[in-house]
């Protein structure tokens, strides 16, 4: 579908940001030129009246420059393809990382300042806002390096984030893709036929998208090893730099999170693997399989229910779905329709998938590529959820705190589905939809919770494995993955030699650490989603007033314990694997 035949009222505002490019390139302009003020401050921090001149004047830069970054990134997003759109994005990202550069004395600046200073500053009313920023500060001390290491080390941001820009060439580029045989014709596999495929109830289609897409990583394999082990390298080398155990104890410490969150998870969930199996298993009996397969876990186990709505049918269910929530939080979703947050559907070289961005001072945008699925159902759900987090935030917070931590950002997401799932699988009567709705919950355990740990465990392996002094090759990072496979999976599935290459395809590796946040983050959602149906309107004020409205104002573990989710203790894993075990309980018994 061309993007001038779709209705006007199902296509984003970007005009709330800038009415047009010629308004942006006007803004990038003046603040480009503005750019180098933050300099006048450097070397006077120590001065309260000089920091908070400095801290309002990196407040109004990083605001515009948002603004300009966020536009240009939707205009890059409508089509891909357009010169004008991969300009601007260019554009904006070199801006960014000059204004990185030059702001790249405020924090170790701050974190030389005697405990004293700090101390006043943190505990003056006139600085209440930065008491985070400054007792994160405070915290890091020992990881923060002088000034020109910090310099340095902003300057190689660039060839940091290589090993990822390689490997998303290699992946999304470079990928020697076979033709396989679709319904009599030749057809090139990509990555998005691969899913389609993989979700086919032709078994036999299944097996060939499988072989082509393995056989086509394995052409590449010794190319992409080399280019993980040097990444896990960089992730070791920046930990060593500043002074921390490994690579995982700095990717937690960036987040303020506790280390044991991480440890727990693996242990917890690798401890728990019994319903898993049982559910590979029943997979298998449903499925009537003499052998299952890898590529056999991802097509639906129920074949005759499916939804099939009209984008507007969809997202009258979904109000339905969270009218939990409340008429307030209801309300802003109507208005995320009506006021055009949202672009909803496929366009000629749209970017694919689904994505929230908030916008400071304006309102979020959410991306979607609408094609009346289930799954698509849900994403308008799950956007929506990241949408009014960054909307409850920016709201409630100071700009400095309110950006939320990566290590929630999943949770208001996968609460409004989960919320969404409990109203449909409340509401249906035919058995064939109510199937169908419990092993669409079970496949999002499986594919987040369990299968996200044990891309986790292997994380740690890989990273173990190299500051030891162990090689990362083919061999040894395969023989560990299978390994982990068996374990997750359990004997029920043919754990197909092809699968031990499996992480080889994960671009998230590329971003070390963090495919734990989602698992933390559907355990966390079930917690609350529970919560609210259980309690009602205190939960949802509670959920509303110290989760969404929190933003980045403490650590998001401590945001987290807020809303009753503590994850250094067992209980919140209990709770979401004992939801995953009674809904597979409730599927048993209907086939």
């Amino acid at each position: 579908m061309k993007r001038s035949e779709v209705n006007e009222r199902d296509i984003w505002r970007t005009e709330d940001i800038f009415v047009n490019a010629a308004e942006w390139e006007k803004e990038f302009s003046e603040v480009n030129k503005a750019l180098p003020e933050v300099l006048s401050y450097k070397g006077k921090l120590g001065d309260k009246y000089e920091f908070i001149a400095c801290m309002e004047c990196n407040t109004t830069l990083c605001k515009r420059l948002e603004k300009l970054f966020c536009y240009a990134h939707l205009k890059h997003a409508e089509n891909a393809s357009d010169e004008n759109g991969q300009a601007l994005f260019s554009r904006a990202e070199d801006l960014y990382m000059h204004y990185a550069t030059y702001s790249s004395f405020i924090t170790p600046e701050l974190g030389a300042l005697d405990d004293i200073t700090l101390s006043a500053y943190m505990n003056d009313p006139e600085l209440a806002v930065y008491k985070y920023m400054l007792g994160e500060i405070r915290r890091s001390k020992k990881h923060i390096l002088s000034a020109e290491e910090e310099r340095l080390l902003a300057l190689g941001q660039t060839t940091f984030s290589g090993y990822g820009n390689v490997f998303g060439m290699i992946n999304n580029v470079d990928m020697p893709f076979p033709k396989i045989d679709i319904d009599g014709k030749k057809t090139r596999l990509t990555h998005g036929l691969y899913s389609q495929c993989l979700s086919s109830p032709d078994g036999s289609l299944r097996k060939k998208a499988f072989e082509g897409m393995y056989k086509a990583v394995g052409s590449l394999i010794n190319t992409i090893t080399a280019n993980y082990a040097a990444s896990v390298s960089k992730d070791n080398y920046l930990a060593t730099a500043r002074g921390y155990k490994n690579a995982v104890d700095r990717s937690t410490d960036n987040d303020n999170v506790p280390g044991e969150v991480y440890a727990k998870l693996v242990k917890t969930v690798g401890d728990n693997l019994e319903p898993v199996h049982r559910y590979v298993a029943l997979r298998k009996k449903v499925m009537g399989a003499e052998k299952l397969h890898m590529y056999d876990l991802y097509v639906s186990i129920v074949r005759d229910a499916d939804l099939k709505l009209s984008f507007d049918e969809a997202f009258d269910l979904v109000l339905r779905g969270l009218a939990p929530m409340g008429d307030e939080y209801v309300g802003l979703l109507k208005t995320a329709r009506d006021a055009r947050w949202m672009d909803v559907y496929e366009t000629e070289n749209k970017r694919s998938g689904a994505y929230s961005m908030g916008v400071s001072g304006v309102h979020p945008y959410v991306l979607l590529n609408y094609s009346s699925t289930a799954h698509d159902v849900f994403t308008i759900a799950h956007e929506l959820g990241h949408a009014l987090h960054s909307y409850y935030s920016s709201k409630t917070q100071h700009y400095v705190n309110a950006d939320y931590s990566i290590f929630v950002a999943e949770v208001a997401s996968t609460v409004n589905e989960v919320l969404l799932l409990k109203y449909m699988l409340k509401t249906e009567t035919d058995p064939a939809m109510r199937k169908f709705l419990l092993s669409y919950y079970l496949d999002m355990f499986r594919t987040t919770l369990f299968r996200q740990t044990m891309f986790a465990e292997f994380e740690l392996k890989s990273h173990s494995m190299a500051q030891s002094g162990k090689p990362l090759t083919v061999e040894s990072l395969s023989r560990e993955y299978l390994k982990l496979n068996k374990k997750y999976y359990g004997p029920a599935v043919s754990h197909d030699k092809q699968i031990r290459l499996e992480w080889a395809r994960i671009p998230h590796f590329y971003t070390a650490f963090y495919v734990y946040k989602y698992a933390t983050g559907i355990t966390s959602a079930v917690n609350i989603a529970h919560a609210i149906l259980a309690e009602g309107e205190s939960a949802v004020t509670r959920y509303k007033e110290k989760f969404l409205s929190a933003g980045g104002s403490k650590s998001p573990y401590d945001i987290l314990c807020d809303v009753g989710v503590d994850l250094k203790r067992d209980e919140p894993y209990r709770i979401a694997m004992n939801e995953f075990s009674e809904t597979l309980s409730q599927l048993e018994e209907l086939v």
